[in-house]
């Protein structure tokens, strides 16, 4: 940049000139190091240097503009005896002291000592106030100092110790969630058949809500960029009034045996299916399987087949097989929402592992994703004895830690130095776009959900349009963040509306959007580096399913901070958040493959 600055025709000085300006120039720059707080010396020492220069190497310069914009404001040029400063519009070019390459050189010069200049201020001023402290008597300093490093000192160490302390196992406690307290006697532990049912008035009611909805155009080409496509979602409307048949999805859900039982005052709805056969001396391993928002325990539906007669489906030999039992949680679908404040994860595994309990089973298979990947951790850390394993298809650690920024730093680079995988790598990387970006883009609903849940579910609780909206967007972006450039969110190259609507139409019959989303409050109303859940380890045998396209991907390294007994980790070769749904048979293969391997220990 410099030389295309320099003109055709210029004068060139001669190299004894070249060689005093390299005298007079180092020392110049030897007594601004000397008295760098006196800007005056500097001023002299290029006065000096620019004096000696032979006048043919005086002269102005217009430099283009292009090549001298990078300069914000200073020229100075030796005239009359005077240091003259110009400011303004380089645009039209400056005059200069001597060719462009020396007027470069002093520029640098000069800011070189401004940047020392002003490094030295601050640090003289720094002595300043340390001479005020040594100036005060050896009592004051003990009356500033001594409770000021005390309470500095106390403060951080009591977090450390809050934070860091570990405890063995979460307190199983007890509970009451219903609307009034049992007086007397005994709860009722009678397991109970449910049916769903629908009636005419339910679905009139639905059809005229319907026909009423209000769309607002989309942005030219935003597909679901600024969420769900009004566009879009007519065509989905339309298809839910005139063809979608709940009666026929009522039969659907129907297929499976539902049951409720009463646990600390709420209705507990489940799900319970058992193998048609078993192989002779097979034993039938119990599965617990959770899921989160906004599913439903009608997500299991296509994978319970899977794992209740493998066999039949060519995912094994009839070793492994399984009951599965598919609660809702509490103010989810058809179990009671809680009546009373601070219903979270911890209390929601306490009334699973009673159920449990409740169904005959000491010892039992644990799994889950979303909130479900929560609850059953609980599980594992309230009563390890009782879960013979976990199985997960989402892992997100709270704590974070100086071993997790350093993992973060040097895994771009060396991921195998810090324990990361090619895969892992792939996965996390670039790091703020994939786990900042991304995460902030798809959270948006939880910040509503965790501070105010109920506002935003007046709205969604009286328009099925508006729910509908409001969680087929996350059955898109989650299920493959490419959807979003797609007009059609990509939703039915992945699911069918039937399989959709019937999942919104649990939501809708229910009215449980509004107590489906409280349990956000709930949790999040709490330290999330305090909480049992982040200071009990989990030790009972674990295997994880990193699906690719889940909304945080966490490598096996960073997931043995909690999880100590990682017995399965695998990479998914495709599905999102919603494995169940989306991909079970890969699903259930996997945890096929971790109970055979649990069970062989």
């Amino acid at each position: 940049m410099i030389d295309d600055c320099l003109t055709e025709g210029e004068e060139i000085m001669d190299d004894k000139q070249l060689n005093k300006l390299q005298e007079l120039q180092s020392e110049a720059l030897s007594n601004a190091e000397h008295k760098p707080s006196d800007l005056n010396l500097v001023q002299q020492g290029l006065e000096v240097i620019a004096s000696e220069v032979s006048s043919t190497a005086i002269r102005e310069t217009t430099c283009p503009s292009s090549h001298c914009e990078f300069v914000n404001a200073t020229a100075q040029h030796y005239a009359n005896g005077k240091w003259v400063v110009r400011m303004g519009d380089f645009g039209r070019g400056m005059e200069l002291a001597s060719t462009m390459k020396f007027q470069c050189l002093l520029f640098m010069l000069l800011l070189a000592v401004i940047v020392q200049t002003i490094i030295q201020r601050i640090f003289n001023k720094r002595e300043s106030i340390l001479s005020r402290i040594r100036s005060f008597e050896y009592s004051q300093k003990n009356a500033v100092l001594v409770p000021a490093a005390a309470l500095g000192v106390g403060g951080i160490l009591v977090f450390w110790l809050k934070s860091s302390h570990k405890i063995k196992t979460i307190e199983m406690g007890d509970g009451w969630w219903g609307s009034e307290r049992l007086l007397k006697g005994k709860e009722d532990e009678s397991i109970r058949p449910f049916k769903i049912e629908t009636s005419d008035k339910e679905i009139e009611d639905l059809h005229r809500r319907l026909e009423q909805a209000r769309y607002t155009p989309p942005l030219e080409g935003a597909a679901f960029h600024y969420g769900f496509n009004s566009n879009y979602l007519q065509k989905v409307v339309t298809y839910w009034r005139n063809q979608f048949d709940w009666r026929k999805q009522v039969e659907v859900l129907n297929k499976y045996p539902h049951f409720q039982t009463t646990i600390e005052g709420i209705d507990i709805h489940f799900i319970h299916v058992k193998p048609s056969y078993v192989p002779h001396g097979r034993a039938v391993q119990p599965l617990l399987m959770v899921h989160g928002w906004p599913g439903s325990f009608y997500e299991f539906y296509k994978i319970i087949p899977l794992l209740t007669e493998p066999a039949g489906h060519g995912l094994n030999e009839g070793d492994v097989v399984f009951e599965v039992i598919c609660p809702s949680i509490p103010g989810y679908g058809f179990s009671e929402a809680p009546h009373q404040k601070g219903f979270d994860t911890i209390a929601t595994a306490r009334i699973f592992h009673k159920l449990m309990n409740r169904l005959g089973f000491k010892q039992y298979y644990v799994q889950g994703g979303d909130w479900g990947s929560r609850i059953t951790t609980n599980m594992a850390q309230m009563l390890p004895q009782s879960v013979k394993g976990l199985h997960l298809n989402l892992v997100f650690i709270n704590r974070q830690g100086l071993g997790r920024m350093i993992s973060v730093m040097l895994g771009a680079y060396l991921p195998w130095l810090v324990g990361l995988t090619r895969e892992d790598a792939r996965r996390i990387y670039p790091f703020m776009q994939k786990n900042v970006y991304e995460l902030l883009r798809e959270s948006g609903y939880l910040h509503i959900q965790a501070t105010k849940p109920d506002t935003a579910g007046c709205g969604l609780n009286d328009s099925p349009v508006g729910l509908a909206a409001y969680i087929l967007e996350k059955f898109s972006t989650w299920t493959d963040k490419s959807f979003l450039d797609k007009d059609d969110g990509g939703l039915e190259s992945k699911y069918s509306l039937d399989e959709l609507l019937t999942n919104v139409m649990i939501y809708w019959v229910t009215s449980s959007i509004v107590s489906s989303v409280r349990y956000y409050k709930e949790n999040f109303s709490k330290d999330p580096h305090l909480t049992a859940h982040a200071r009990v380890g989990v030790y009972v045998p674990t295997g994880i399913a990193a699906f690719p396209q889940e909304l945080v991907h966490t490598p096996r390294v960073w997931a043995k901070q909690m999880y100590k007994n990682i017995i399965t980790y695998s990479y998914m070769p495709r599905g999102g958040h919603f494995a169940a749904f989306e991909e079970p048979k890969l699903l259930a293969q996997d945890i096929i493959q971790f109970v055979r391997k649990v069970e062989q220990l």
